[in-house]
Order: structure tokens, then C-alpha cells, then sequence
């Protein structure tokens, strides 16, 4: 009890810790009383611990009056806290404001400098873009007009040059060709480039003059391709500097003149067919292979079939079998590659890409030439009759036996030399009929150099046969014959058998 107040803790409420047995929550008051006064003789001090009492009771209640008083004053000092903690809150909440429209004024400040400086960036672009386009107009107008003056004076060399920069420069305005005066400049170069080729076409007629270009028969070829050389070597003096050379102007002149020349050849022999004759056919071949020749040693042949074909760097496998070592003969055309006298002997491919440019067109007469073949076949089998009979059997001789009949090695050595000829043109159908009279001609041979020249016998009323000699009967009587007669038999079977032996190997050739 408190100046009138009865003061109730509660049983939980905890204190700080103290010494005061007052204070210890298990208080016994007689207890404490006993502690204050063990003895009878102590209790004459009870005075003085109750004085003691009574000022701890006063010191007690006058700090509890404190701190009553204490927390009456606390509370008024919350509420001024608080409001003037309010009036703080509203003097930020004014200053964020502030802050932010601040930051908003910044913003917009920022944005319309962003926008002029776009602006500004636009500006310099579309200027910088007309600029440009001022001078390539500049270079175009003062190109177009130098493009034509020099076009009027024939300045092909600076015009080559120019015309590729005027259109380069052209292709710039592509997007602009809506603008009259952009589509007029368009309009004078594509004209200039015209003229320019029609100019050009007309200079190169004039520098081909076509007086003396027609051959008026076979005779006369060699100087058409006299002609053309002389062309070629003065158009590469005057004219070969304009044109790249990536672009092999010489070689499609010499081209275009092979094909010309080809229709031309095919045309006039088709219309005087009845007038070739063999020795001025093959003076037109020679002479047209000569400079097939002539053109694979001076061009590449890559304009050949626009530009795909082209000389091969190795040589591919030859399809002509009758290329072979003709050393000593008239077919000069043939070279052979050097090898080891233990090895075979092998064809050299011929690496022409221009062979037959020309010369194709006398494929379909060289039936003049087989013709003529076959006439000289026969009257070459009848002059081997004649010498046989002339100069009689071939005299014996014990040590040699039988020889080979020279006549035989003369018809496979012409005949090999009509092969080598034909296949120089054509290995189709030329040679299969070469091939079928030379058939004709060597049973010919056979019959009437080989087997008509056979002893006749007694036993046998028709005379004696190679194969008859080759089989032997039983019972029958053997013939009887003389030395020569011996001789001439066995220089007829090994004849014979060099035929045989030559004829398969020239078969083997057909069927490659």
C-alpha cells in the first residue's frame, strides 16, 4: 500500500535480482523478524531496526512517486515526438516530390536533346547521301558525254576503260530511274553501247575485207588457209590489244573461220561431187590436217562447244588402233612415243582438240578413196600374178625351206598404209568397207597367187590344195615332187600362215 494506493503484482512478475530477502519471492515475515532478533537481549534494539525500517519504507516510496511521475511525463514527450515525427514526414514526402519532378523536367530535357541530336545524325546521313550521289550524277553526266565523243572518234582502247566505270557507276542510280533526267542518261548510255557495237562490227567487216575469201574448188584450199593466217597475225597486230585476253579473240576468229570453212568445203563438194578425184582429195585432206595441226600448236582450243572443252593435260586413252611406228612411209602425221626395244611399241595419242573442226566434211566422199582403193587393190593382185608367172617359183633353197612370197609382205604393207590413211578421218564405216574389200582382194591372193600356183599330181585329177596338203589320208599313195616344187609348196604354206597370222593381228586392231 502506496499513500492510499494498494499496489497488486501479479505472481509472475519477475524483478532484477537483488540481496534483499524482502525481495525473494518465498518471504516469510517471522522468519525475517527471528533473523532481526535471535535473542531476548537483542530486542532492546528494536527501536533502532524499526527507525530503520520506517526510512527504507519512505526512500521506497518517495522513488516510486519518481517514477510514477517519470511515466505521466514520458507519454506527453511520445505525443510531441510523434507529431513532430509527422511534421518530418510530410516535409520528405514534399521533398521526394519535388525530387521527382525534378527528375521528370531532367527526363524531358534529355529526351528533346536525344531527339535533336537524332535529328542531327539523320541530317548528316541524308546530306553525306546526296553528296554522294551529286558526284556520282557529276561523274555520269561528264561520263556519258566523253563515252560519246570518244565513240565519234574510234578511241577503243580509252572507251573499253570508261564504258565499264559509266556503268558501274550507272547501277548507283538504279532506284532513281523514275527521275526524266536519270532515265535520259540511262537511255544515252545503252544507245552509246549500241553504237559502239555496230561500229565495232562494221570496223572488223572493213578489216576483213572479203575479196578473195571464196576457194573456187579443192585445189585452191591451201590458200584459203593462207589466207587466214595472214588475217589472224594482222588482226592481233592492229586489234589485239583492245580486247582482254581472258577472252581468246584470235582463237574463236579461227573458230568461226573453221566452221565457215567446213559448210563452205561440205557445200561445194556435195554440188561438184563427180569432179573429186582421189589424188586432189587427199591434197584437200593433208592439207587441212596440216592446219588443224597448226591450230592445236597455237591455241588451247578452249572456245571450242562455248567454252567447256578444254586441251586435256593428260592424255587419254587412243581409240585408233592403226597409229602405229611408220617411219619411212608418206604418212608423216604419225609420231611415235620412244620406248624400249624389249617393249611393245605404243600409238602417241593425238592431243588435237581441233581435229576434225575441218576435216569432217570429207568424211562423206571418201568413198572416192575406197573406190579408188579397190581398183588399186585389183590391179596390184593382177601385177603379182604376172611377176609370179613371170619370174617363176621362188628357187630352192635347202637351208632357208620355205620363204615367205614378197607379194604378200607388198599387199599387208599397202594395205596397213590404207588403214593408217583412212582412220586418220574416220574409223566407221569408210573403214569397214576398206576393211571388206581388202577381205575380197586377199582370197583373191589366195586363190590365184597361193593356191593356183600349187604342183598339180597324177593321183589327183584335180591338182593338190593347202588343205589337202595339210591332211594326211590313210592308204593314200604319197605324192612325189621335185626340189622346186617342194620348195615352192612350203614358200606357199608359210605364206599362207603369214597371211593367217597377219590377218588376225590387223583383226584385232578392227575390234579395239
Amino acid at each position: 500500500q502506496l499513500d492510499g494506493f494498494l499496489i497488486c503484482f501479479p505472481p509472475s512478475l519477475q524483478v532484477f535480482p537483488s540481496q534483499d530477502p524482502l525481495d525473494r519471492a518465498d518471504f516469510n515475515a517471522v522468519e525475517y523478524i527471528n533473523t532481526l532478533f535471535p535473542t531476548e537481549q537483542s530486542l532492546a534494539n528494536i527501536d533502532e531496526v524499526v527507525n530503520k525500517i520506517r526510512l527504507k519504507i519512505r526512500r521506497l516510496d518517495d522513488n516510486i512517486r519518481t517514477v510514477v511521475r517519470g511515466q505521466t511525463n514520458v507519454g506527453q514527450d511520445g505525443r510531441q515526438a510523434l507529431e513532430e515525427a509527422q511534421k518530418a514526414i510530410q516535409q520528405l514526402f514534399g521533398k521526394i516530390k519535388d525530387i521527382k519532378d525534378k527528375a521528370e523536367k531532367s527526363e524531358q530535357m534529355v529526351k528533346e536533346i536525344t531527339r535533336d541530336i537524332k535529328q542531327l545524325d539523320h541530317a548528316k546521313r541524308h546530306l553525306t547521301t546526296s553528296i554522294t550521289t551529286l558526284n556520282h550524277l557529276h561523274m555520269l553526266a561528264g561520263g556519258v558525254d566523253s563515252l560519246e565523243a570518244m565513240t565519234r572518234r574510234r578511241q577503243y582502247g580509252e572507251v573499253a576503260n570508261l564504258l565499264q566505270g559509266v556503268v558501274n557507276v550507272l547501277e548507283h542510280f538504279n532506284k532513281y530511274m523514275g527521275i526524266p533526267q536519270i532515265r535520259q542518261l540511262s537511255e544515252r548510255v545503252k544507245a552509246a553501247q549500241n553504237e559502239l557495237g555496230q561500229q565495232i562490227l562494221a570496223d572488223f567487216e572493213e578489216a576483213f575485207p572479203s575479196q578473195g575469201t571464196k576457194v573456187a574448188w579443192l585445189d585452191k584450199i591451201d590458200r584459203r588457209y593462207a589466207w587466214i593466217k595472214r588475217q589472224l597475225v594482222d588482226y592481233e597486230e592492229k586489234y589485239g590489244r583492245m580486247f582482254p585476253q581472258e577472252w581468246c579473240m584470235t582463237e574463236r576468229i579461227a573458230v568461226e573461220f573453221c566452221h565457215v570453212t567446213r559448210t563452205e568445203l561440205a557445200k561445194i563438194m556435195r554440188t561438184r561431187a563427180k569432179e573429186i578425184e582421189v589424188k586432189l582429195l587427199l591434197f584437200a585432206i593433208q592439207r587441212t590436217t596440216n592446219f588443224e595441226g597448226l591450230l592445236a600448236k597455237r591455241f588451247s582450243g578452249c572456245t571450242l562447244a562455248d567454252g567447256t572443252v578444254k586441251k586435256p593435260e593428260v592424255a587419254l586413252p587412243s581409240t585408233n588402233p592403226f597409229l602405229e611406228d611408220e617411219a619411212g612411209t608418206e604418212t608423216d602425221e604419225i609420231v611415235i612415243e620412244k620406248s624400249d626395244t624389249d617393249k611393245p611399241k605404243k600409238p602417241k595419242v593425238p592431243d588435237n582438240p581441233f581435229h576434225g573442226i575441218v576435216s569432217k566434211c570429207f568424211e562423206p566422199h571418201l568413198y572416192v578413196y575406197i573406190e579408188s582403193q579397190d581398183k588399186n587393190l585389183g590391179e596390184l593382185i593382177d601385177r603379182f600374178v604376172a611377176d609370179f608367172k613371170a619370174q617363176g617359183p621362188p628357187k630352192p633353197n635347202v637351208d632357208e625351206g620355205g620363204a615367205v612370197l614378197p607379194s604378200c609382205a607388198d599387199l599387208f604393207v599397202y594395205y596397213k598404209k590404207c588403214m593408217v590413211q583412212c582412220s586418220q578421218l574416220s574409223t566407221g564405216e569408210p573403214m569397214i568397207a576398206l576393211t571388206t574389200i581388202f577381205q575380197k582382194y586377199l582370197r583373191e591372193y589366195a586363190w590365184k597367187i597361193l593356191s593356183g600356183n600349187l604342183p598339180k599330181t597324177t593321183s589327183s585329177s584335180g591338182g593338190l590344195t593347202i588343205t589337202s596338203l595339210l591332211k594326211e589320208k590313210e592308204g593314200s599313195e604319197v605324192a612325189k615332187f621335185t626340189l622346186e616344187e617342194l620348195c615352192l609348196i612350203c614358200s606357199i604354206l608359210s605364206t599362207a600362215e603369214y597371211c593367217l597370222a597377219t590377218t588376225q593381228q590387223v583383226s584385232s586392231l578392227l575390234h579395239l
